[in-house]
């Protein structure tokens, strides 16, 4: 039996239950077969069809009130959206346009400022990157060195950004700078920035990561001129935005499902192997399976509170926590099932589907230092939380 995360917990009411329905059809019949399931990257250029697919069924941002183009969706019906989405193995659309950056326009953003952007991130014409972490400046945010000075109309940005998802394929950066240099705390001078990737004195390289495919990039500013407008929020407020902005990020990425998807792998994998007769494999899947709905029921509930915004402010680390250690046991288990098949660089094919258990485990190394790294998160929770000794 294979783990179902799209009905764990589903206590639809009839119209939700129908909604279900609704979107289970339409997705079985319009998600283009490949891109389901794939062992490799989806790429922002593969997935513009299947984003406008989307939004021209209405369903591209559920999560976004109805007077910015949203859905205006509960959030069961959001849930329920992704979770059925992800049932057949389709991508879900990237968040940085959508779930990142769309929300802190629509609440902080100017009137100008939300004609000119959201139009492109509903239909996918516009791709965006996040420009948080610097070398040296990933965790400890406070730390980063990329300045912007204001000179009349413009700031004038000099710096470099890296680690950054799709930045060699986006069109803008929304960027966390330094524009006031001697703020103490440290945190209390820096601002963001709305930046075009096209302006002069933008260099993008991409960064090939252990899987052997680029899903990062860094850029590089040399005294690239940005318009004041594109300013977003108070001059020296970016700190406080950047972390609604991470909260946001934590429960976009950290979702049951990632593991759930790589859970199903294992399962599949096994019976190809035959790793599934073997009862310390056994074992090991069920104390997965026993945590993955825990975790799930927590995620549920720490979903209803961000909605409200009553959860804590320690949730975030405790899902990005749970959610990453979770998905490396899946992929790791993937590869324990897979046995010597298990390093093997190429796809491993099984009936129609193909699996890279190498490569998934790979791709889950980077959970453990992506949107803040998890001996940093444990720091958090023992200090704020538990309120232990430095």
């Amino acid at each position: 039996m294979s783990w179902d995360n799209a009905t764990l917990f589903a206590d639809d009411n009839p119209q939700d239950a129908e909604f279900r329905r609704e979107v289970r059809q339409w997705v079985e019949a319009n998600c283009p077969p490949e891109l389901r399931n794939r062992p490799s990257r989806v790429t922002p250029p593969e997935l513009k069809p299947w984003h406008r697919k989307l939004y021209e069924r209405g369903w591209i941002a559920p999560h976004w009130p109805r007077e910015c183009g949203g859905m205006g969706a509960t959030l069961t019906q959001q849930i329920i959206l992704y979770e059925e989405i992800s049932r057949i193995g389709a991508p879900t659309p990237f968040p940085h346009g959508l779930s990142f950056i769309a929300p802190i326009l629509i609440q902080v953003g100017t009137p100008e400022q939300k004609a000119k952007h959201l139009p492109g991130i509903l239909t996918g014409d516009t791709t965006w990157c996040q420009g948080y972490s610097e070398s040296g400046a990933g965790s400890d945010l406070a730390s980063l060195k990329t300045r912007a000075e204001l000179d009349g109309e413009h700031f004038v940005v000099n710096g470099h950004k890296m680690w950054t998802t799709n930045g060699h394929y986006a069109d803008w950066i929304f960027a966390l700078v330094r524009t006031d240099p001697e703020a103490k705390p440290r945190h209390a001078g820096l601002s963001l920035l709305l930046i075009d990737l096209k302006s002069p004195g933008i260099t993008v390289r991409p960064i090939r990561t252990i899987r052997g495919d680029a899903e990062f990039a860094e850029e590089f500013f040399d005294n690239v001129r940005v318009p004041r407008e594109n300013l977003l929020g108070p001059l020296n407020g970016g700190w406080k935005i950047s972390t609604l902005l991470l909260g946001g990020e934590r429960f976009a990425t950290s979702h049951p499902r990632n593991a759930a998807i790589l859970l199903n792998r294992a399962r599949q994998m096994a019976r190809h192997t035959g790793a599934c007769d073997d009862a310390a494999f056994q074992q090991q899947l069920a104390a997965l399976e026993i945590d993955l709905l825990s975790y799930t029921a927590y995620y549920r509930h720490g979903a209803q509170l961000h909605a409200l915004g009553k959860s804590p402010e320690s949730m975030s680390a405790v899902i990005k926590l749970a959610a990453g250690e979770l998905s490396q046991r899946a992929s790791e288990l993937l590869v324990q099932a897979a046995g010597p098949l298990g390093v093997l660089s190429e796809d491993i094919r099984i009936g129609s589907e193909a699996f890279n258990a190498a490569g998934d485990m790979f791709e889950m190394r980077r959970v453990s230092v992506g949107g803040g790294t998890l001996e940093i998160q444990r720091n958090i929770l023992a200090k704020r939380e538990l309120h232990l000794p430095g």
